[in-house]
Formats: C-alpha cells, sequence, structure tokens
C-alpha cells in the first residue's frame, strides 16, 4: 500500500487539491522461509497430541478448515501435564520484520529462553519431534536481519494455532485478531458462551460491549469497548475515554437486549431482570453467543 500525502494540510483548502492517495497493489510474492516450514512442521505434530480441551484458541478444525499459523509470539513448552502455549509479550508479525530493530527482538529471544529454560522437558521434546533448530534458535543473539527473519519466523513467534475467523476474519461474521484490538478480542476465549461480545450498533456498524457488573446483579447496562474508527459511536467512546468515563447502553436499547438475548426470556423489553431459566455456562470454545446477568434489581 503507498500513501502519498503531498500538499495536505488539515483543515485547509488544499487538501481538497491534494488529497491523500493510497495505491492497491501487489503484494511481493510471500515465499514461505525454511524456518516457517520447521516451524509449522513442528506445531503441527504438537498439536496432534494435544487433547481438544488443551487446545489454546477454540476447537480443532474440522471439513475443509486448516490451522492457520499467526505471528503472535507462541512460546511451546512441554510441562509434566503435555504442552501448553504462553505469549509473548509482543508477537512479530510477518509484515513487521522489516521494521523491527535486532536488539528490541532480542530481548523476545532472551524472554522465551528463560521460559523455555524453566520447562527442562521442552527442548528434547522438540528435538524429538524433529525441530532440531530449537535450542540455536534460543541461544542466538538476534543482531541483524537475517536474525530477526529466523525469530520472526520461528516455533517461539510464528505459531499462535487459531481458525480462519479468528485469525483474520471480520465482522459480522467472525472478528479477527488481526483486524480487532487484541484487549477486546481476547475475551472471545474467557467470555460465557451466553454473553454476545460483539454486537450491531445503532448506525449499522459492529462493535464490542462488557457488561457493567458481574454475572448476577441483574444490571442490564452494557459498557462500550469498541466502535470503528468513523462510526457514529466513535467519537463517543473517545470523549467518553479522554474524559475517564464510560459509554454505555441503557438496558432496554437494542445493543443490550442483543447482547443479552441469550440469558434473558425471549420477548423482553429490558435486559435487566433475573437470568432467564434456560441460561447457563456451556463449555467449549468461542462462539458468537449472547448473555446476561442474574437477579432482579
Amino acid at each position: 500500500m503507498t500513501v502519498a500525502p503531498t500538499g495536505l494540510h488539515l483543515g485547509g483548502v488544499e487538501s481538497e487539491n491534494h488529497p491523500w492517495k493510497i495505491r492497491l497493489v501487489d503484494h511481493p510474492k510471500r515465499f514461505e522461509s525454511s524456518y516457517f516450514r520447521a516451524a509449522k512442521e513442528a506445531a503441527k505434530k504438537i498439536l496432534a497430541e494435544m487433547a481438544d480441551a488443551d487446545l489454546p484458541y477454540g476447537p480443532r478444525p474440522t471439513g475443509a478448515e486448516h490451522w492457520e499459523m499467526h505471528h503472535g509470539g507462541s512460546l511451546w513448552v512441554k510441562g509434566r501435564g503435555g504442552w501448553r502455549m504462553y505469549r509473548a509479550r509482543v508477537g512479530v508479525e510477518w509484515s513487521m520484520q522489516f521494521c523491527a530493530e535486532p536488539v528490541k527482538v532480542d530481548r523476545l529471544r532472551r524472554e522465551a529462553a528463560e521460559l523455555l529454560d524453566a520447562f527442562p522437558l521442552t527442548l528434547p521434546a522438540l528435538r524429538a519431534l524433529g525441530y532440531d533448530e530449537a535450542e540455536q534458535l534460543l541461544r542466538t543473539a538476534v543482531t541483524d536481519a537475517d536474525g530477526v527473519e529466523a525469530w520472526t519466523d520461528s516455533l517461539f513467534n510464528a505459531c499462535v494455532p487459531m481458525s480462519h475467523g479468528n485469525h483474520q476474519g471480520i465482522l459480522p461474521k467472525v472478528p479477527g485478531e488481526h483486524h480487532y484490538p487484541w484487549p477486546v478480542k481476547g475475551a472471545d476465549f474467557v467470555r460465557y458462551d451466553d454473553f454476545q461480545l460483539w454486537v450491531t450498533l445503532p448506525d449499522g456498524t459492529h462493535g464490542a460491549v462488557a457488561p457493567v457488573d458481574r454475572r448476577g446483579s441483574g444490571d442490564g447496562h452494557v459498557r462500550l469497548v469498541h466502535a470503528p474508527e468513523g462510526s457514529e459511536a466513535a467519537g463517543t467512546l473517545a470523549e467518553a475515554q479522554e474524559a475517564g468515563k464510560m459509554a454505555v447502553f441503557p438496558p432496554n436499547s437494542r445493543v443490550a437486549l442483543e447482547a443479552f438475548a441469550q440469558q434473558i426470556e425471549p420477548g423482553k423489553r429490558t435486559a435487566s431482570g433475573p437470568l432467564s431459566p434456560g441460561a447457563g455456562h456451556r463449555d467449549g470454545g468461542p462462539r458468537r453467543s449472547h448473555g446476561h446477568t442474574g437477579r432482579p434489581r
């Protein structure tokens, strides 16, 4: 993507004569490095050994679907209970390696090495899977672009396993990590299945909301936590954050009713009140579902 901001002056008439121009161009052919091929092969072997309940982000792909490997800081370790994945302080997205400073990436390497040293079963297990480069990656300082590339495409950065939706999806279908802020998207993997995190805002765009109190409080207000830039709600959200306040939808709003739809009786005109008899937490992966709280106010 090329941006040509020549002559742009915010608020001036020149902005109409010299607008921003964005060109859509073909990506340079993206090749899979040997580092990434080896990392993916190891990750798939690890995932095959894991029980479904231990998978980090949702259920195992079925049918024509397959795991997509996200460059999100994937720190795989093996303990007495089997394989687990932790997330690094930050992940280096593939395209971001070209602006990544080696000394800062090396800090990620050192932090990963310290974690893996606490799990002594890991490196022998990775060697048994055929991932022979693990120890060299962990022990070799990152000092140049080659080192940045090797780390970026390694098992310790490039192999956060996700479905296509959770990786790259866009609302109204499924929100993907590439398009929605992680502090909000991350709630998809810890929320009650019957709470609808992602909702339709009054202007038809899609955002995210959270309850204002714990489950069982009976409070049907919802707090707006994400609105797309340019939407009608975005300005209100920014104003609230600037003032240290919350942007809140009332219990009788369509947004609150959508968020709590699976926790209230059908046809109710307010999201406040007790949980419906059929409401409850179901174990499982992150599904687009709905929610509420509980006792009468």
